[in-house]
């Protein structure tokens, strides 16, 4: 376990501003905002404030005011934020985040979660970057076996006897398959989604509500799905545009951060234009937005080949806080794939919630694992 801080090259931002002024701009349909997908009136926008205002080295400089550490395990080399609590009693979280974000999803909710001194209770926060991911090494893996890595990360390096663990999106897979694996050391899960149907469910013996929930998923599929079809098969074909143009990568993510966020229509609503940039340089500096995406082929492969250990039900206690932007899946199909115990309808906030809408993230994990610390869990089905 060694310290690490993030210096990324001058030459590598140097680059990136010539091919920023190089771009080759293609055609755009006429008013086309956000129907064909990146609003082209808004990238360019974007790409216009990165150029000419936007500057790293602050952002470099604010995530390294948090401990880094990068730690080698079973021949990974895998990067984390590693912060401990100040309250009189403190709780090891580790945090798992999704695409296209990276740990930099979590870094608003960092001192909300650990603390001031005087605190009853804090956590001891671990935020890793997903193998493949920001500063973890490129190498894509699907869920179960980053599971595996994680909870060595927790209990052989760290070494915590137990623990709670938290995630949305690829976190979700991440953080079930923890709890399936090794429902020994995780004592509680906190998601903000539950996994979605993967093909081979038995649609009969589902809820009304359920099978309303796996229309609007098949629906979302045809219209909203398309990244996830290409990332999941032929995510190669894909990495090297993406790994050449630094607009090409900010196309498409930031359209994701559009679909996925509760806006109402305007981005900033829900991030600024330095946060948008700053998740975009991460991949960029770190040239593993292919390893990324790839991450999903694994999955996909894994789960035809006889299936992740995130697809079975959770049995230790969870906690679930479900986001408007979120796809609102019904209480009977959380319970179907997890034991939960509390379950909670939020009233704003999307996909990426931590950065969106962090003090009411950080106080839905506060609330939950403070209940389960406690053994008082309210009546599930509330609304926040």
């Amino acid at each position: 376990m060694k310290s690490f801080k993030i210096d990324v090259p001058q030459e590598v931002l140097n680059d990136l501003s010539v091919r920023l002024k190089q771009t080759r701009w293609t055609d755009e349909p006429e008013n086309a905002g956000w129907n064909y997908g990146t609003n082209p009136g808004y990238l360019r926008e974007l790409v216009n404030y990165w150029q000419t205002a936007y500057d790293w080295r602050t952002h470099e400089a604010e995530i390294n005011k948090f401990p880094q550490y990068k730690t080698e395990i079973d021949g990974t080399t895998i990067h984390f934020i590693y912060v401990k609590g100040h309250g009189k009693k403190t709780s090891p979280l580790i945090l798992s985040h999704g695409w296209p974000d990276s740990f930099y999803r979590f870094i608003k909710i960092i001192p909300m979660l650990t603390g001031a001194p005087d605190s009853d209770h804090a956590y001891d926060l671990v935020i890793p970057s997903i193998p493949g991911f920001g500063f973890s090494e490129q190498t894509a893996l699907n869920s179960d076996k980053t599971a595996i890595l994680f909870n060595k990360l927790m209990t052989e390096v760290l070494g915590y006897s137990s623990y709670f663990a938290a995630g949305g999106d690829m976190g979700t897979l991440i953080t079930k398959s923890l709890a399936v694996q090794f429902p020994d050391k995780v004592k509680a899960i906190h998601l903000t989604d539950v996994g979605y149907p993967e093909g081979h469910e038995d649609w009969s013996t589902m809820t009304p509500a359920e099978q309303a929930f796996g229309q609007q998923i098949q629906h979302w599929f045809f219209t909203e799905g398309a990244f996830n079809m290409i990332q999941s098969t032929k995510p190669q074909t894909l990495g090297y545009a993406l790994n050449d143009s630094p607009v090409g990568l900010a196309s498409w993510i930031i359209e994701k951060f559009y679909a996925w966020s509760d806006n109402g229509g305007n981005l900033e609503n829900s991030f600024t234009k330095d946060e948008l940039i700053t998740n975009i340089m991460i991949y960029w500096v770190s040239q593993s937005i292919n390893s990324t995406i790839r991450t999903y082929a694994e999955n996909a492969r894994a789960t035809y080949m006889g299936g992740l250990q995130s697809s079975q039900k959770v049995e230790v206690p969870t906690g679930v806080s479900l986001f408007p932007k979120e796809a609102q899946f019904p209480l009977e199909w959380a319970q179907r794939k997890a034991n939960v115990v509390s379950f909670n309808v939020m009233n704003k906030g999307g996909h990426f919630a931590a950065m969106e809408q962090p003090e009411v993230y950080a106080g839905e994990l506060a609330r939950y694992f403070g209940e389960t610390i406690t053994g008082k869990h309210p009546a599930m089905a509330t609304t926040a």
